[in-house]
Parts: structure tokens; C-alpha cells; sequence
């Protein structure tokens, strides 16, 4: 990444883009949260419609703010293609400065915008970065573990030595304490209030949307801060992450938990976490694999009565994994789901 991609300073043009799949009532309030913002904290809104079918598009339809730019999907892309139409109608229709993007349930908490604009990356050279991750935190104030940024620990002593003896994500993810710092260098986050300049997008593209859903956010970031771009963790940009949508209904969470849930989704999890895992480690790829795959092949445990079903799709995810071969069309995806499952029944 050039020396030469511009500090953050204040006021500059901010456009956000949101992803949103049969999640109204999330996406109602990330929508009014984003508009709280003036006009020159936040330039225009990009809506990306996944094809919903809960009344999402008849509601957008009856906003009437200039800043709502809204796009339909006719088909569902997942959240990686939405992030890629969305930012690329960002960048094509709005000429931002920077974006920030979210989920429908992801929004940023009040004054998280003005504290982004007002990063002193222009008087301390050493946060003047090509990204930003924003602290993520559910409605109730706890820290969102699934959005919490990480260092590769790959590339850093530190972290590769306490993940190895014993941390777990503790060993490579941002500490508890680090969200009351000032500030840090990271290498990837999540796509829940990250901010990205134009500059970067410009030089290394758009997410892959052929990875439909599950890290298209990591390998993103990951590739940023591979090509020599800096990605800044500021805790006093905040947002929430409401995922109450997600909560187990009672009894179900011991059944449900680990199991994957429709079983279509064993195939992205697996396949995209193994991209992820071949750019992180680089070198290291096939020592962590000897680690990495016995652990992957015993979840077969909790997907009783579609275990073959399950080890079907896992084999085909690691062999179009290991491949590199994201091109592989949803319905074909689903296809070979059912076609596992009515096999194995």
C-alpha cells in the first residue's frame, strides 16, 4: 500500500453501505441510526437488498431521505455479494472519501461517526491508517466476541506464542484491555463498523462476492493489510451489534449448538475459513491443517441423522478449498445439500 494514502481528518466524505436479508425490524433501526447523522458526518446511505421477502423492499421503497441510495438484488448474493454491489455503487455513484460498512443489525452507536471524524491521524502519523476498526459492542454493553478485531499470528511473535500454548482466539484476537486503549495496529476485522478509505478500495477492489457468506470479511482485511495496508483498531469508535435475532429459543441451544443450521452452510464455512487460513499462514498452510482438519471432521458428532450428508459437503468445501475455487453458483450449493441429504437418507 502507498506511503502516500491520506490521514483520516476531519469531516471528510463518509458514505455508508448496509446489507440487508429478511431483517426488517434490525434494519428500520440501523437505518434511523445512521440518519441521526448530519449531513457532513455521513455523505449518503447505500442499501443493499438481498431479495428479501419480509416487506423489506415495500418499506424502502416509502423512505423519502436524498441520502438513501437503495439497490435490489434480484436474487439473494449473500453477504459477500452485498457488500460488493454496495460498495461498488458507493464508489461509482457518491465519491466518498471513505465508507464504512455493516450488516442490518450492526449500527453505530451514538457519536460513533463524529469520533471517526475527529481520529488525530492527522497530528499522530502512527494511527494514520488505510482502515478502521470500530470496538464492537451488543445493545447491553458487552463486548461482541464474534466482531472482535485480530493480529495474524502468523506474522507476530507475540501473538503466534499464546495462541500456541493455550489462548485459543484470546492468543491472537484484541484483549478486553485493549478496548480501553488508545489504539492499535491490527490485520483483520470484521465487516460490522469497518472503515475503509477510497484510496485502499481503489487499490485492491471489491470483496470476492462468490463467497457468498462467511469470511469474505477476513480475507478482505487480511488482503488489505497484505498488501501493506494499515487497518487501526479505535476503541472510541463504537458500535452495537444487535444479534438478538440469533438467540437460541429455550431448550434449543445445547441441541443447535455447533451444528450448522440449514446444513447447506457447512460448504461456505469450511471452504472460505480454509482460503482464510492458506493466507494467513502462508509457509506454516500445511502444519496447521494437520491440526486444523481433525477438529473440522469431528463436528460430525452433532449433526446426527445427516453425518454423511455433512461429511459430503465438507469434502467438497476442502477440495474447492484447497483448489482456490470460490465460482461456484448458490443453487449449486444448495443442490448438493439436498443431494447429500436424500443420499444419505
Amino acid at each position: 500500500m502507498s506511503p502516500k494514502t491520506d490521514p483520516i481528518q476531519s469531516q471528510r466524505r463518509l458514505v455508508a453501505v448496509v446489507v440487508t436479508y429478511n431483517r426488517l425490524d434490525k434494519l428500520k433501526d440501523t437505518i434511523a441510526r445512521l440518519l441521526d447523522s448530519p449531513d457532513a458526518e455521513l455523505s449518503a446511505v447505500v442499501v443493499v437488498d438481498n431479495a428479501s421477502t419480509d416487506g423489506t423492499g415495500d418499506w424502502l421503497a416509502t423512505q423519502g431521505d436524498p441520502r438513501l441510495d437503495i439497490l435490489a438484488s434480484t436474487t439473494n448474493r449473500g453477504g459477500a455479494g452485498g457488500f460488493e454491489m454496495g460498495m461498488r455503487r458507493a464508489m461509482e455513484a457518491h465519491a466518498p472519501d471513505w465508507l464504512v460498512v455493516m450488516d442490518d443489525d450492526g449500527r453505530p452507536a451514538p457519536g460513533a461517526l463524529a469520533a471517526f471524524h475527529a481520529l488525530p491521524a492527522h497530528a499522530d502519523p502512527t494511527r494514520a491508517w488505510d482502515g478502521v476498526a470500530a470496538a464492537v459492542y451488543f445493545p447491553g454493553g458487552g463486548i461482541c466476541e464474534m466482531n472482535r478485531p485480530s493480529r495474524n499470528p502468523f506474522w507476530h511473535g507475540r501473538e503466534f506464542l499464546r495462541t500456541l500454548f493455550g489462548g485459543g482466539r484470546s492468543g491472537f484476537h484484541v484483549q478486553p484491555c485493549d478496548y480501553e486503549g488508545e489504539g492499535m495496529q491490527i490485520d483483520v476485522t470484521s465487516f460490522v463498523g469497518f472503515f475503509i478509505s477510497a484510496d485502499a478500495v481503489r487499490r485492491i477492489g471489491y470483496p470476492d462476492p462468490d463467497l457468498f457468506i462467511y469470511g469474505d470479511d477476513g480475507l478482505y482485511t487480511l488482503g488489505l493489510s497484505k498488501a501493506g495496508g494499515r487497518i487501526g483498531f479505535e476503541p472510541g469508535v463504537r458500535f452495537e451489534h444487535d444479534l438478538s435475532t440469533f438467540q437460541p429459543k429455550a431448550g434449543e441451544e445445547q441441541a443447535q449448538r455447533g451444528r450448522f443450521i440449514p446444513l447447506w452452510k457447512v460448504y461456505y464455512y469450511h471452504r472460505n475459513l480454509l482460503l482464510l487460513y492458506r493466507m494467513a499462514a502462508g509457509p506454516w498452510f500445511w502444519p496447521a491443517m494437520l491440526v486444523i482438519l481433525p477438529k473440522w471432521l469431528s463436528k460430525v458428532r452433532v449433526h446426527k441423522g445427516e453425518q454423511r450428508a455433512f461429511l459430503r459437503l465438507m469434502t467438497r468445501a476442502i477440495r474447492d478449498g484447497l483448489r482456490r475455487q470460490t465460482h461456484v453458483p448458490h443453487a449449486d450449493v444448495l443442490a448438493l445439500a439436498e443431494k447429500a441429504r436424500s443420499t444419505a437418507d
